[in-house]
């Protein structure tokens, strides 16, 4: 996504099921882009490298998957799973239903920022310049966005669900930072 903001989203995170029992140990055992350790988690970690994502795979069938940059590249992922899953026999024949979690964006907002101020002038922030670099900005609307802002201007967003959430939490951030100035 390019908007009038620059910003682009870097990660969606969806969740997600083949609703259909999934053997994880027998599919760890399979397939050598897992990871299972049934006694520290209860999912299989599953690495897809074309697109780039990473999925949670639980015995019940529901996909936690990560990493992807846009829409496209999620259902390419869960296609991928579905292949895998065909592998062991078993065959998926619905087409999953795919809620959007989170979009996490970053980009710049052209602008340089008095961290100092912000946090004093701004509410639901978070700074402790010794401990990290940027200022943490809760916008508490309907996006429900959270802003990490660095003084040079960069930016990261999350706690979207849409692009349009994206956009209308940044309108409103350069609102709330054109109040304080």
């Amino acid at each position: 996504m390019e908007s009038k903001h620059k910003v682009k989203i870097v990660n969606i995170v969806v969740s997600s099921s083949l609703e259909h029992d999934i053997p994880l140990e027998k599919m760890a055992a399979t397939l050598s882009n897992t990871e299972y350790n049934p006694e520290q988690f209860p999912g299989l970690v599953i690495r897809i490298k074309e697109p780039k994502t990473t999925a949670l795979i639980f015995s019940s069938g529901n996909i936690v998957c990560t990493g992807a940059k846009n829409l496209e590249e999620v259902e390419r992922s869960i296609e991928k799973i579905i292949e895998y899953v065909g592998k062991l026999g078993i065959k998926i024949t619905i087409k999953p239903k795919i809620t959007i979690q989170n979009m996490v964006a970053s980009g710049s907002i052209d602008m340089d920022l008095n961290l100092n101020m912000l946090a004093m002038k701004l509410s639901n922030t978070e700074y402790e310049p010794e401990q990290f670099p940027g200022l943490v900005y809760k916008i508490n609307s309907k996006t429900s966005a959270t802003f990490l802002l660095f003084s040079n201007g960069k930016i990261v967003c999350t706690g979207t669900k849409s692009e349009e959430q994206v956009n209308d939490a940044l309108d409103e951030l350069k609102e709330r930072l054109a109040k304080v100035k």
